[in-house]
């Protein structure tokens, strides 16, 4: 059965898919004393396919890139499912690192990050509220949208 965090997320249409393996050297997910550290996830959905591809600001609105924030959020929580094997571990969500493939002149990487900062608190509450950066980069993986990754205190 699943637990509360799950329970909210299904209320709300989200069902955690595998954890994509990494594609590189290193891990999904790594646990010191009782902090999780997830790696950057990118904005794929559960069949691998990227939800939104390309630069916010040049041919990526920022609906989309809302969207594919999200979609990053709900791997990061793949991730920890897959880590302790029940979201309700999750103490708190300590810091989340938001990375979008911005073109030069868009400003609005802290509002495409909500998208991932509000599935979080809509699946912990007030302990979801957390920490965070914000940042339009050059280049992402697979010319994605988005990628975040995460801290987590985990019980």
């Amino acid at each position: 059965m699943a637990g509360t965090v799950e329970q909210k997320l299904a209320a709300q249409g989200v069902t955690l898919p595998e954890p994509k393996s990494p594609v590189a050297n290193y891990v999904g997910f790594v646990r010191s004393g009782n902090l999780l550290f997830v790696s950057g996830q990118i904005c794929s959905d559960a069949e691998g396919q990227l939800i939104a591809k390309g630069k916010l600001g040049a041919g990526v609105t920022l609906e989309q890139g809302v969207a594919a924030a999200r979609g990053c959020a709900i791997n990061l929580l793949a991730q920890v499912k897959a880590a302790l094997g029940d979201l309700d571990k999750v103490v708190r969500v300590v810091r989340l690192g938001g990375f979008v493939n911005a073109a030069p002149d868009f400003f609005d990487a802290p509002k495409v990050v909500n998208g991932a900062s509000d599935l979080m608190v809509a699946a912990f509450g007030d302990k979801g509220r957390h920490a965070r950066a914000a940042v339009g980069v050059a280049a992402l993986p697979a010319d994605a949208a988005v990628e975040v990754d995460a801290v987590f205190e985990v019980a």
